[in-house]
């Protein structure tokens, strides 16, 4: 059978048609023998992920985000279409995250896989669309309490220079001004002093030296005065004084309590009133004898008849 020219062109028509669409499938990086399956997520704004942006899982890319557009029924919603070249299975209730993985790299879109026993996820479910706030959103939440404390620092910088402004007003920086120029002079006239009191000691070193030495012999002489009294005995004889001390206090106590003649010499008040009486007797008795002395010696040569005695009255309070 002879095949007819138009039927080869076609054929090879046909042909170039279909490695067309292989090779550019595989320029797309789309096998046509695989079968993928289509998510999609909803989001208010996707931050720049634009499209043929990554899908990964884990890290590990399993597809790209094939389609971006706005939801006909809800307004402002825009609706991420994913397309999954990997047969990996996670619930419908997973996560779909966009999110920047560096700094230089532009926006990805990651499915943060849930395992909670819920029905899986088949190609056409709509999933949680979730924005991270990234590298540069946490940079922002840690340095935003930073921000406010520095704000605060400021406002109440600025609150303790009005302030400060306010009491420094001309009088007192004036006044200042003339402590300063006091303080000033006084550290002048110590210095003065101090190079007065440097000039005085430096002319009389030769006799401070002479005193502080006078010093150091009498406090030898002192010490060696303080050992020969301890080797001498001191302490012994502090001792026998001691000793001494208390028995004259026994003596004392002894008279006190009233035993001893010592004491009933001391207490007994009959014996001081008898002792009293015989000395004033005594001292009549002897100046009897000095006013009459006949009374006691007589010479009767003619036989004088002796004049009997009278006693005089006796005196309550004789003078001295």
């Amino acid at each position: 059978m002879k095949i007819s020219r138009e039927v080869k062109t076609g054929v090879i028509s046909i042909l170039i048609i279909i490695l067309f669409i292989w090779g550019y499938s595989f320029l797309k990086n789309q096998s046509l023998m695989s079968k993928s399956r289509k998510f999609y997520a909803e989001y208010t704004t996707v931050e720049g992920l634009a499209t043929n942006s990554p899908l990964t899982i884990n890290g590990l890319k399993v597809g790209k985000i094939s389609n971006i557009t706005f939801n006909p029924n809800k307004e402002g919603v825009l609706v991420v279409e994913m397309e999954m070249t990997d047969d990996y299975q996670f619930s419908k209730n997973s996560i779909a995250q966009i999110y920047s993985p560096d700094f230089i790299s532009g926006k990805s879109l990651r499915i943060k896989v849930v395992f909670d026993g819920a029905e899986v996820a088949q190609s056409g479910d709509t999933l949680k669309g979730e924005i991270s706030s990234g590298i540069i959103g946490m940079i922002n939440e840690q340095i935003a309490p930073l921000q406010l404390k520095v704000e605060q620092f400021i406002v109440n910088s600025d609150s303790v220079m009005q302030h400060l402004n306010a009491v420094l007003d001309q009088k007192n920086r004036e006044n200042i001004s003339q402590s300063l120029a006091s303080l000033n002079r006084t550290l002048k006239n110590f210095n003065s002093i101090s190079e007065k009191a440097d000039n005085l000691i430096a002319q009389n070193q030769g006799k401070m030296d002479s005193i502080l030495s006078n010093a150091h012999n009498s406090m030898q002489q002192l010490s060696d005065m303080t050992t020969g009294l301890n080797e001498a005995g001191l302490d012994k004889t502090v001792e026998k004084l001691q000793t001494t001390l208390d028995e004259f206090n026994k003596v004392l106590d002894s008279i006190n309590n009233g035993s001893g003649s010592m004491s009933l010499l001391l207490n007994d008040e009959g014996l001081y009133r008898n002792l009293e009486g015989a000395s004033k007797e005594l001292e009549l008795l002897l100046k009897d004898m000095k006013e009459h002395p006949k009374r006691f010696v007589h010479f009767s040569v003619f036989g004088k008849k002796e004049k009997p005695y009278e006693e005089e009255p006796v005196v309550e309070n004789p003078e001295k």
